[in-house]
């Protein structure tokens, strides 16, 4: 493999080596022979990743460069930047999935012939999944060419070499795609694109025509990524093509968490579920394609996606076409200035879309027949996207949309909001629970919509609301619960046309209640209280509880402390344990199963159980043990924790690391009692302008035989159980005050 014009930086080289950003300054400083600079800039220099990997094989910090890591480093080094990267690898990767012996012949020799051949292959490839692309014949007709021609592309392995290492085209339909067939009445224009972790382009000013996407890179393109492509092919016969991009495109979502605005695959299965069973689903704002991954598809099933930054719909295309049978039409384009589907009326519309947006076209879209229930104000960008989520419906269809809470009072939105109801196109708005999506510290609605048939309008709106589910710390809401909540409220509100009132959870309101003055729509100001009859009993037993801990926490308390001379222990780090064999050192990371809970670094900190979720992704999750003991690398606090059996099996989630020592040479609690020392953070930790970085191989431990470390390590257990019982009396207390305050206002409690 040629990649030696891949560049990485320190941050890479660090994460290849598995050490912190100071090791690799420190190797620069003081080995002579650590390669040189070859771009980047005086502060953020970057290396050739060939020599890099040379030096540290030379030095033994590196016995061979993880095949995952290799491809990785080679994307974001690619002087075209990771996107286009992306979108390469995405191509090929498809062509791997669908056509395996083409790509055989064509990566059969130099990088000039691989990136001369492959144009060709590509286009086949691309037409048939997605049909014609930009710069060839593309009718304005049903534009069913090619896409069905996906749903019947071969079963073929997913791997290069022919073995099936993962779900192919016609695998379980577990993802998104669309089938551009005559009967939809649509696609007129080129396709778009959705994701399982939906990001937004923000509309481009002055879009006037959307193009079809992926299109085909052509040979000069494509020879700076001949390196990438080949490590993707590797990385495909090694874990199907399918996980393969899986992985590069999660990986890159993970390291730019501040571009995208990702839709929680818990909140997008809920929406699609809200939406029912549809031959045709269309997502005009589709990002990364959280949405149209959580329908169930089948191979006649049509999905249909936009988004107006063409990278990101090119990736979400790509993605749904390696992941499900249907077939699949992305476009690229401002949705709401070029729609590029203005005469499809799909079966159900999904939509995130962006939020407080000035610039969506107000001035220029003044006159527009998709303002059917009136014209926007130009604050009100969200009652837009309702509204031309509503065009494209056909009559009966249904349209989920992620919506602002403000959307639902806002007096700029209100006639708009009365004409929805009036016409019975609105049909119900569920409040989620605070942490449910970005924005993570705002309650944000659901808004489900229905396009008035010959059917006469329901008199009554369903309201859930859905707070009381909300999650601890950044945990997220409990999706189980919140789930259950919106779903059997909808179920029994679609059966029946009203549904009698579940306190402080759901009701159904007749729309002449909303129509007043303010037309407001937020669920919690139309249901009454939650049935709190049992409330000072509740109140009673978390006190008995507070009583029961304030006591435990009592006997927990370490007895006076005894000075001792200062002791001169001989010392040893980390480090040079790690590299003896005593001890395993392990970086938390993005991979695993999306059903193993994360442990985060949030929840080390706060003493709590796992809270966290991994994206769905191929990756090799770091499973927690009993005995492990982890530690945050950012904040610059001292906290180690030593796992226990509750939370073994866990994933290591990021920021934190691993130590599992060696238990005939270390104790666990003795490493963890150490690693929590004051001076021993701060001599470990390197600091930027706006965080502190701890660097876990610098940190120091005394050499002390087994049986002294095990009196050490009895005393720090007795202090971290101290602390725990501390934690807990806090949370109960504070449970005690807020219950106390509700149920004295709320008239449950009485005052004496």
């Amino acid at each position: 493999m040629q990649d030696n014009a891949t560049e990485v930086t320190a941050a890479g080289i660090a994460r290849l080596a598995g050490v912190g950003r100071a090791a690799v300054s420190n190797w620069r400083r003081r080995h002579a022979d650590f390669p040189k600079p070859v771009g980047g800039t005086e502060t953020s220099p970057s290396f050739a990743l060939a020599e890099v990997e040379a030096w540290l094989r030379k030095q033994g910090k590196l016995a061979e460069v993880p095949l995952r890591e290799r491809v990785w480093q080679q994307l974001v080094g690619h002087p075209e930047g990771p996107l286009t990267a992306l979108v390469h690898a995405g191509c090929a990767l498809l062509l791997i999935h669908e056509r395996p012996t083409v790509w055989l012949d064509a990566s059969a020799g130099s990088d000039a012939r691989l990136a001369a051949i492959l144009p060709g292959a590509l286009e086949q490839v691309l037409t048939a999944r997605f049909g014609s692309v930009p710069g060839h014949a593309e009718g304005r007709g049903g534009g069913s060419a090619g896409v069905g021609a996906g749903v019947n592309a071969s079963d073929g392995a997913e791997g290069v070499n022919g073995a099936a290492a993962g779900p192919g085209v016609n695998a379980a339909p577990v993802e998104s795609g669309v089938n551009a067939s005559p009967t939809a009445q649509a696609v007129n224009t080129p396709p778009a694109v959705h994701n399982t972790a939906t990001v937004h382009g923000t509309p481009a000013a002055g879009t006037a025509t959307p193009t079809s996407t992926p299109r085909t890179p052509t040979g000069p393109q494509l020879l700076p990524s001949a390196p990438l492509l080949r490590g993707a092919a590797e990385l495909a016969a090694e874990i199907g093509a399918r996980q393969a991009f899986e992985f590069l495109m999660g990986r890159h979502l993970d390291a730019n968490p501040r571009q995208y605005t990702l839709t929680p695959a818990e909140l997008a299965g809920l929406m699609a579920d809200l939406a029912g069973p549809a031959r045709t689903v269309l997502d005009p704002a589709c990002g990364t394609g959280a949405l149209l991954r959580a329908v169930d598809t089948r191979p006649d099933q049509e999905l249909y996606a936009q988004d107006s930054a063409p990278d990101l719909a090119a990736l979400t295309a790509l993605r749904l076409a390696l992941h499900s049978r249907a077939g699949v039409r992305g476009a690229a384009g401002d949705t709401l200035r070029a729609d590029a589907y203005p005469e499809l009326r799909a079966d159900a519309v999904l939509c995130h879309p962006p939020f407080n947006e000035r610039n969506w076209g107000h001035d220029e879209l003044a006159y527009d027949p998709r303002w059917e229930y009136g014209f926007p104000a130009r604050t009100e960008s969200e009652l837009a996207w309702v509204q031309h989520a509503l065009a494209r419906l056909a009559d009966g269809g249904s349209a989920v949309l992620l919506m602002p809470p403000a959307a639902a009072s806002r007096r700029s939105g209100r006639r708009i909001r009365a004409d929805l109801l009036r016409r019975g196109a609105l049909r119900a708005v569920a409040a989620l629970p605070v942490g449910a999506a970005p924005p993570y510290n705002i309650p944000l609605h659901v808004w489900v919509l229905r396009r008035p048939d010959r059917t006469p309008a329901s008199p009554e709106v369903l309201l859930v609301d859905t707070g009381r589910f909300a999650g601890e710390g950044r945990g997220g809401p409990d999706w189980p619960a919140v789930r259950e909540a919106v779903l059997d409220a909808w179920r029994a509100f679609e059966r029946e046309g009203r549904l009698a009132e579940r306190p402080g959870l759901a009701r159904s309101v007749p729309v002449i209640e909303l129509l007043d003055d303010d037309v407001d729509l937020a669920p919690a100001r139309h249901l009454p209280p939650a049935a709190v009859a049992d409330g000072a009993e509740q109140l009673t037993a978390v006190r008995e509880r507070l009583g029961t801990t304030l006591r435990l926490t009592g006997e927990l308390t370490p007895p006076p402390a005894a000075p001792a001379p200062g002791a001169r222990w001989p010392l040893t780090t980390i480090g040079e344990l790690a590299r003896g064999g005593a001890l395993l050192m392990r970086t938390g990371g993005n991979g695993g199963h999306a059903r193993v809970p994360v442990l985060t670094d949030h929840d080390v900190l706060a003493g709590t159980a796992p809270s966290g979720a991994l994206p769905e992704s191929e990756e090799e999750a770091v499973l927690t043990e009993p005995g492990d003991v982890v530690v945050p690398v950012l904040g610059g606090g001292s906290v180690a924790r030593v796992i226990d059996d509750a939370t073994g099996g866990a994933a290591l989630g990021r920021n934190l690391v691993l130590l599992r020592p060696d238990r005939t040479a270390l104790d666990p609690w003795f490493l963890a009692g150490f690693l929590r020392g004051t001076a021993n953070n701060r001599q470990a930790s390197s600091y930027a302008s706006t965080a502190t970085r701890l660097d876990v191989r610098r940190l120091q431990l005394p050499r002390l035989p087994l049986d002294e470390q095990r009196r050490y390590g009895a005393r720090f257990r007795a202090l971290d159980e101290f602390e725990r019982a501390l934690r807990h009396a806090s949370r109960l207390g504070e449970q005690l005050v807020r219950g106390m305050y509700d149920g004295l206002t709320d008239g449950t409690v009485a005052p004496d």
